[in-house]
C-alpha cells in the first residue's frame, strides 16, 4: 500500500461497515478503514464465506452475529482497525483477518469510556513501551502493512516525541487526529500540531480533522504537509465528499447507501444508526423521517419508508437485476 496522496475514510464505530466503505470507494476514496473492533471480539469469531451475497464474514461462534464483513471489491483497500491493549492478543486477532484485508491499524486515539477502561484507544498514549511492544510484534509477524492512529497529547513536544517512537517500530504510516483526548468534535482541529508531527517524521502522516468538503483535502495538506488525508464526519454526512466532480445530492447518496445495505445484508441497527447520523447535518431531530427511522424494525420497514420496496424484494429473491 502507498500511503501518499490518498483520500481515506476514517474508522467510525457502528458506521464504518461494508456498505459505507463501498460507498466511499465508489465516490473516490482510495482507502477505507473499518470500524474499530476489539481483539477479544474478533478472537471469538470464525471465518465464513457467505455464498449468498458474496462476502467474507467473521461470525461470532455460537451465534449468527457478523462482527466483520468484507468482500473482494475492497480487499486491496480496506484497513482493519483493532482495539487492543496486549501484543500477543493483537497478533492472534490480526492473523485471523490478515489474508482478507489490506492492512492492520491499531486504534490509539478513541476517547470513549469502553476503550479507556480496557486500556485501549487513547489509554495507550501514555504507555509508549506497550505501544512499541504491540506494533513491533505485529510488524515482525505480519506480511501486510501495520499502522496506527493517535490523538494529540496535551503538550505539542510530547506528541512529536511519541510519533518518533512510533516511527521507530517500522509502521508504514501514522494517522494523527488533530484533537486532544478531552476535545469535543465542535472544538477546532489543531492542524498546526499535525504539522509538527509531519516535520519530525519521514514516514507518511495521514492528517485527520475538520474536513467537510472536497477542497478541505487540499487545505489540510497545505497547512500540515501531510502525505494523505482522512475524513470521518464529512464522509458520513455525504460520502461524495471524495468526488473531484463535486458533491452529489444528499438524497441520492442516502438512497445509494440504503441500496448497499440491502445488497450486503447490513445489520439493521447499524443501518438505522448511520442514517440517523447522516440526518444530523440536514435535519433537526423532530422531523418525521427521523422518527420513522427509529420506528423501523427491519430492512423491509426501511424499504417501505424510502419507497424501495420493489428493489428490496428483488434483493431478497436473489434476482440478478438487484445487482445492476
Amino acid at each position: 500500500m502507498d500511503y501518499r496522496n490518498k483520500m481515506v475514510l476514517a474508522p467510525m464505530v457502528r458506521v464504518g461497515t461494508l456498505p459505507l466503505r463501498l460507498l466511499a470507494l465508489q465516490y473516490g476514496a482510495d482507502y477505507v478503514y473499518g470500524e474499530e473492533i476489539v481483539d477479544h471480539k474478533i478472537l471469538k469469531c470464525e471465518r465464513r464465506i457467505n455464498e449468498l451475497i458474496g462476502s467474507t464474514d467473521f461470525v461470532e461462534k455460537g451465534t449468527e452475529s457478523v462482527v466483520f464483513r468484507t468482500c473482494d471489491q475492497e480487499k486491496d483497500r480496506v484497513v482493519f482497525q483493532m482495539g487492543t491493549s496486549d501484543a500477543v492478543r493483537a497478533l492472534a486477532a490480526a492473523q485471523l483477518v490478515c489474508n482478507d484485508v489490506a492492512a492492520i491499524d491499531i486504534n490509539m486515539g478513541c476517547p470513549k469510556a469502553f476503550s479507556l477502561s480496557g486500556g485501549m484507544g487513547a489509554a495507550l498514549l501514555s504507555k509508549p513501551e506497550l505501544i512499541h511492544d504491540i506494533l513491533t510484534t505485529l510488524k515482525r509477524n505480519l506480511s501486510i502493512p501495520v499502522t496506527c492512529k493517535i490523538r494529540l497529547l496535551s503538550e505539542r513536544h510530547d506528541t512529536v516525541e511519541l510519533a518518533k517512537r512510533i516511527e521507530k517500530t517500522g509502521v508504514s504510516a501514522l494517522a494523527v487526529h488533530g484533537r486532544r483526548v478531552l476535545d469535543r468534535p465542535r472544538d477546532p482541529a489543531k492542524w498546526a500540531e499535525i504539522a509538527d508531527v509531519v516535520s519530525a517524521l519521514s514516514i507518511p502522516v495521514i492528517a485527520n480533522g475538520d474536513v467537510f468538503e472536497y477542497d478541505d483535502f487540499q487545505r489540510i495538506k497545505s497547512a500540515t504537509g501531510a502525505s494523505s488525508v482522512m475524513v470521518a464526519r464529512g464522509a458520513l454526512w455525504n460520502a461524495s465528499i471524495f468526488s473531484p466532480e463535486g458533491e452529489v445530492s444528499y438524497e441520492v447518496v442516502k438512497r445509494e447507501y440504503i441500496r448497499k445495505c440491502f445488497l450486503w445484508d447490513n445489520d439493521i441497527r447499524s443501518t438505522k444508526h448511520t442514517l440517523r447520523e447522516m440526518l444530523t447535518r440536514y435535519s433537526n431531530l423532530g422531523l418525521p423521517e427521523w422518527k420513522a427511522i427509529v420506528k423501523s424494525e427491519s430492512s423491509a420497514d426501511l424499504a417501505e419508508l424510502y419507497g424501495m420496496g420493489d428493489y428490496y424484494r428483488l434483493v431478497k429473491s436473489g434476482s440478478s437485476e438487484a445487482f445492476r
